[in-house]
């Protein structure tokens, strides 16, 4: 098992910056991928970024957003600047992993709520 703690979030106002952080922990062998999601309010879960080796962005969040990974710590960020409004949402790391006997498991935090006034 692998648990996901996120930290990071908060209120924010509009042009301002945010800093989210993702731990994992638990029975990991190899990450194949971190990564964020978030989740607005009456909106399906969306990707923001992830990291597997290649790295991709959600349009919306391109130049704007940076993910960065420490692999020594099993730590994923998010470094959000330039924030609008529009990127209120709860935010979710999740990560895949890889046990020692090579099966696949996905997992999720329990999300960090982040808020953009205007």
């Amino acid at each position: 098992q692998v648990q996901l703690v996120e930290s990071g979030g908060g209120l924010v106002q509009a042009g301002g910056s945010l800093r989210l952080s993702c731990a994992a922990s638990g029975s990991i062998f190899s990450i194949n991928l971190m990564g964020w999601y978030r989740q607005a309010p009456g909106k399906q879960r969306e990707l923001v970024a992830i990291s597997s080796g290649v790295t991709t962005y959600a349009d919306s969040v391109k130049g704007r957003f940076t993910i960065f990974r420490d692999n020594a710590k099993n730590m994923v960020y998010l470094q959000m600047n330039s924030l609008k409004p529009g990127d209120t949402a709860v935010y979710y790391c999740r990560t895949s992993v890889s046990n020692r006997f090579g099966i696949v498991n996905n997992y999720w935090g329990q999300g960090t709520q982040v808020t953009v006034s205007s």
